[in-house]
């Protein structure tokens, strides 16, 4: 029996989700959608102009929300990541217990700066980032640990790992150990930014072809170089044994090894898609480590993100996957 239900590795960062105006976003050349790497000082200038804003500050990265999000839904989760001896590498690693996901982030740990993520949410609901990584960039191959790693059902890889030499290095060695040790192999694309510009990392992760793919319909286009979702479909047949690309309000599309498997979009009115995606990640790993067929392991997962993006935060509140998880039996 497995001890996690699945090993993530990703960058560790302390988010801050402010609510801005497309105007703001124009103001200060940001693309509105897009995921930015940043150095230090322009995201302090960033965050001198919203000095007067209120925000929300939590742990965050792609991987680290969706292991929480499998956490909430009664999942295990280890977290491989790396913060520094400050302030913000503490409140990470404290607010990843606190969501039932494990770490190694003990003390002593290497002095730097921590890695932050400027969330910037626009009326539209549409999300808009600015990173700076920190020694999260350093991430390397001395955060896998293969005895823990061999523990689990999945490894869950964070494509936006592939934007640093070492990170790259990374992925490919713990895609490596987990097919020595018999793990399943999990991808996420994670932006579309990292398919065009990083496209030899993903290309060295997928290797002879994954367990699961999770990416978005404009991840799956760029990846493909196709002009259709349906001609991005039939390409990636031979990337992944499963594969589940997200639609937004759509739902999803999935795919089993055989045939596609559409599932439908919860009608909702958005206001805050930042998270959606990688806790469609967690409830669909949630789903696939708990015996749940690919189509229902699908529909938790978009009624999951549906409710997420109703409301602020890139994580559901206490209580909401109990009530979601009850939703999904009464409607089986």
């Amino acid at each position: 029996m497995n001890h996690y239900d699945v090993y993530g590795i990703g960058h560790a960062l302390v988010d801050m989700e402010l609510h801005v105006s497309d105007a703001f976003l124009t103001h200060v050349g940001l693309q509105k959608g897009s995921m930015s790497l940043v150095d230090e000082a322009r995201q302090e200038q960033l965050l001198q102009q919203v000095a007067d804003l209120p925000h929300h500050r939590s742990c965050g990265g792609s991987s680290a929300n969706t292991l929480i999000g499998l956490a909430q839904f009664g999942g295990k989760g280890f977290h491989a990541c790396k913060v520094a001896d400050d302030e913000a590498g503490d409140f990470f690693a404290q607010d990843m217990r606190l969501h039932g996901v494990d770490n190694g982030l003990h003390p002593p740990r290497p002095a730097g700066t921590t890695g932050r993520c400027l969330v910037f949410i626009t009326p539209d609901a549409e999300r808009t980032l600015c990173t700076h990584l920190g020694i999260s960039e350093q991430f390397s191959i001395e955060q896998i640990a293969e005895p823990i790693l061999s523990q689990a059902e999945y490894l869950y890889i964070e494509g936006y790992l592939v934007s640093s030499p070492s990170g790259q290095a990374a992925t490919q060695e713990a895609a490596r150990m987990a097919r020595k040790q018999g793990v399943k192999t999990a991808l996420t694309f994670s932006d579309t930014s990292m398919v065009h510009y990083f496209r030899s990392g993903l290309d060295a992760i997928i290797g002879d072809g994954l367990d699961l793919l999770l990416c978005n319909e404009s991840e799956a286009m760029a990846y493909t170089e196709s002009q259709t979702l349906e001609q991005a479909k039939n390409r990636l047949k031979s990337v992944a044994k499963m594969i589940g690309i997200t639609q937004g309000a759509q739902g999803a599309s999935l795919y089993n090894g055989e045939r596609w498997i559409n599932v439908a979009g919860v009608p909702v009115q958005a206001l805050d898609s930042n998270g959606a995606g990688d806790l469609f990640a967690g409830a669909f790993l949630f789903g696939m480590t708990h015996g749940y067929a690919l189509a229902k392991a699908g529909q938790l997962a978009c009624r999951a993100a549906s409710v997420l993006v109703t409301q602020p935060g890139a994580r559901l509140r206490a209580g909401q996957a109990r009530l979601i998880l009850d939703d999904q039996e009464a409607l089986s």
